[in-house]
């Protein structure tokens, strides 16, 4: 079957076989709508851009227990559901007010957090 005819479906059982050219193709696919589907959502697009791609590392990982109860599209943006709402709850949490935050030094992300989100952009230039 050619690739621009082959179902999403497919694609996910060949993802869940370990093909990364599945991931590829379905991120082309799908890519740009859970992006602005997390941009509504979270109603930032750098969070959005992160969450997009954590969706399809997301999918690298859960492929073998997708059920097909859904089309994949359904489930992605289930996927992306989850961690915007994860995310949203996260930065609520984190949340100081205007005394506490007039005590913090510096704002820029430790070195820790950079080496964190270049992992994750690595581990998604992988895939796609």
């Amino acid at each position: 079957m050619m690739a621009a005819t082959e179902t999403d479906r497919a694609l996910v059982g060949r993802v869940a076989k370990g093909d990364r050219a599945a991931v590829r193709l379905l991120f082309m696919r799908h890519h740009a709508r859970v992006y602005r589907f997390v941009v509504r959502q979270t109603g930032s697009e750098m969070m959005a851009d992160d969450i997009a791609n954590e969706v399809f590392l997301e999918l690298w990982r859960q492929a073998p227990g997708f059920e097909g109860r859904s089309e994949v599209l359904t489930w992605l943006l289930g996927i992306a559901r989850f961690k915007a709402l994860s995310s949203l709850r996260k930065k609520r949490e984190d949340w100081i007010d205007d005394d506490d935050a007039a005590q913090v030094a510096d704002g820029a992300d430790s070195p820790e957090v950079v080496t964190m989100k270049e992992d994750k952009g690595a581990a998604l230039r992988r895939f796609v």
